[in-house]
This record gives C-alpha cells, structure tokens and sequence, in this order.
C-alpha cells in the first residue's frame, strides 16, 4: 500500500511573491490616491498664492479707499497678513483641512457657509447638463453608427456631422444669452431669471448640454463603427442574435470606454461653464457668487469657490478613472 505525499507547491524561479505588491487593484488605487493628494496640495497652494500675487492690499480693498491707515493696519493684523507668510500658508492649510476657508469681507459670514448655501444649485445645474448630454449623446451615437455602417447614407452622416460641429463651437454664454431672449423674453414660455420651479431649469441645462451633447455624440458614433467592425461583433452576427443584443451587450460597453474619458473632462468643463450660464440667467449658485466677489474683492470668497472648483473638477477625474477601471481593468490598470 502506497501512502501519497503531499507537498507544497514550489515556487517557480522569478515568479513575485504573493502579498499587496502584486494586487494590482490595491495598487491603482495608492497610485490614484498619491496623485490626488499631490493635486490637492497643488490646488490649495494656488489658492493661497492667488491673495499674494494679486496687485493691492486687501485689507484696503475690504475696507475701501476712505479708511484710514490706522484701520488698515487693524484689518491687516485681525486678517493676519503681517505674520510670515509660512506661518500663513500653514493656518490656511490647517483651515482648509478643517473645512473652514474664512470669512467674507463684504457679508462677514463664513465663507464655508456662503458655499453651502450656494452649492447644491450648481452641482444640480451641472449634474443636470451631464444627464441630459449623456441620454441625448449616447443613443444618437449609436442610431447613427447603425444607419450609416459601411458607407451607408453619406447624406445623413454628412448632416449629422455638420450640425453637431456646428452645436459644439456655439459658446455655452452665446447659447445662453439667444435661448433667453427667443424662449423667455420673446415666448414667455420659461422664466427669464432665478431658480423658481422645474421650468427654470430647463433653459440653463440646455445651454449647458448642448455643446457636450454633440461632442460625446459625434466620439459615440465612431468608436461605435470601430467597435462593430470587430472580429467579436462579426462572430455574434454570424450567429444570428437580434440587433438589440449585439448593439447593446456586445458593441455599447466596448464603445462607451472612450466616451466616458471625454464625458469626465466635459463634465469638469461643465462645471467651469454654470459660471457664466448662471450670470446669464442670474442662477443662485456659486458661478454667480465668484463673479460677484471678485467685483466686490472679496477674495476669501473667491478663494473658496476656487476650492470648490478644484475639488470638483479632481472628483470628477478620479471617478473616470475609476469607471474605467471597472470597465477595462486590464488595459487601464496595466497602462497604469
């Protein structure tokens, strides 16, 4: 009777030893960490440089031509800007890491509190846009790759073409100002100005979405014609499966990795571009508040809309990033 020996496997020569060095997902997500946090030292650095290189003083600017100097120098002590600038720098750090980005010159409330109350608009605004680009861009994308696959209807895709060439070099604050005048002043059929209702979106939104919406169209409709000219797409034709599965469950995933990267930075663009949109429609969020402030020299303010901005827009990059990561692990985690 023979007694089997069971033994450990042996390790191959040069294999890398298991542990978290060799877990690729932990990995992306400390390179995608490190890089966050430098960006963030980065954007904080700036916004605390940005009161210093600016001409003037602003405890002047806050107080006005008319002050004395005696209570110029008060303000400048109660603001600190006569302690050393590294003694600056690191309050400031201190309080942005706390939440707390000052107060404002002009209210005298905290600037955080500003942001709060002026925030939720802007992110509904913007995030609203993103939707409506999204839900426009993505369908007629694909429609167009169906029609126009193997050179068929150069009309239409000439057409097509055009307009959203066209549509995406109309400046969001252009196309803001005549949808006003055509279907608000002229119409009467949304309200001019505020944010009163659901029709009080839907100017700004489309301002917004319009120009995103054709760019993400147009990129949709050619990764979708690369996609279904693919070896796996002709392999599901040739066994005969409906339509709607080889555009949906075979075609729109593979496509989509490209249009999310361009959606992600449309959608930081987004959210520069509520600044001028709500201008036009006096929309009470924060692009109308850094544009007020900085008329006012309000520059803790501004600083602070400067922040919010900044941590958007690096929001924005790390969930692209991690979208594209769940939906091409292997390409996007090798490549980084």
């Amino acid at each position: 009777m023979t007694t089997a020996v069971l033994e450990a496997p042996v390790a191959q020569p040069g294999a890398p030893a298991p542990g978290w060095r060799t877990n690729r997902w932990l990995l992306f997500g400390l390179r995608r960490s490190a890089r966050l946090l430098v960006s963030l030292w980065a954007l904080v650095s700036a916004a605390f440089l940005m009161i210093h290189l600016i001409p003037g003083d602003p405890a002047r600017a806050a107080l006005g031509m008319t002050a004395s100097p005696e209570m110029v120098a008060a303000r400048r002590a109660a603001m600190g800007l006569d302690d050393p600038l590294w003694q600056q720098y690191a309050g400031f750090l201190g309080g942005v890491c706390k939440g707390d980005f000052g107060t404002s010159t002009v209210s005298g409330l905290p600037v955080a509190q500003t942001i709060g109350d002026r925030l939720p608009a802007t992110l509904q605004l913007a995030l609203l846009a993103f939707c409506a680009a999204l839900v426009v861009a993505v369908p007629v994308g694909v429609l167009m790759a169906a029609l126009t696959r193997g050179g068929r209807r150069r009309g239409g895709e000439l057409a097509f073409t055009s307009a959203s060439v066209l549509l995406a070099v109309i400046p969001e604050f252009l196309l803001a100002v005549v949808l006003a005048y055509v279907f608000a002043v002229r119409l009467g059929w949304f309200p001019v100005a505020g944010r009163s209702g659901p029709g009080s979106y839907v100017l700004p939104v489309l301002a917004l979405a319009t120009g995103p919406a054709s760019v993400l169209a147009r990129l949709c409709r050619v990764e979708m014609l690369s996609v279904l000219g693919a070896d796996y797409v002709r392999t599901a034709r040739a066994k005969r499966l409906p339509a709607r599965l080889v555009y949906l469950r075979h075609a729109l995933p593979n496509a989509l990795t490209a249009t999310l990267t361009v959606g992600g930075l449309l959608l930081s663009a987004l959210v520069a571009g509520t600044v001028l949109v709500e201008n036009v429609f006096a929309w009470p969020g924060l692009g109308s508040t850094i544009v007020q402030s900085i008329l006012q020299k309000d520059y803790p303010v501004v600083q602070g809309v400067v922040l919010v901005y900044g941590f958007g827009v690096l929001a924005v990059n790390l969930l692209v990033d991690a979208a594209l990561a769940l939906l091409d692990p292997r390409s996007t985690i090798r490549e980084d």
